[in-house]
């Protein structure tokens, strides 16, 4: 998860290609914005569903024309040929604490 969240702020689409499962890897992934300023990564949680698969959730902070943005995802990674891949993930409810 910190590899491909470094090659999003270090634009290295080709290594986000190439650690996305080709099953659901999609033809075009675009490069960041201009000015867009990566901030930081929390990871949450990692939890180990079987030998072969998990799950990250993570938040990414990020700024773009002077507005903070937060991409907060749950991410599902398979293991398979013996390296671990990125298969898609799901937007968690907004947090609901004050």
């Amino acid at each position: 998860m910190r590899s491909r969240y470094s090659a999003y702020v270090l634009d290295l689409v080709d290594y986000i290609r190439a650690t996305w499962h080709p099953s659901t890897c999609p033809t075009d992934i675009s490069v960041n914005p201009p000015q867009l300023k990566w901030l930081g990564l929390s990871i949450r949680q990692y939890r180990v569903i079987s030998a072969n698969e998990a799950n990250v959730e993570f938040v990414a902070r990020s700024r773009l024309h002077g507005q903070a943005h937060r991409l907060h995802e749950i991410s599902r990674f398979v293991f398979e040929q013996q390296r671990w891949w990125y298969v898609d993930g799901q937007f968690p409810e907004p947090d609901t604490k004050v």
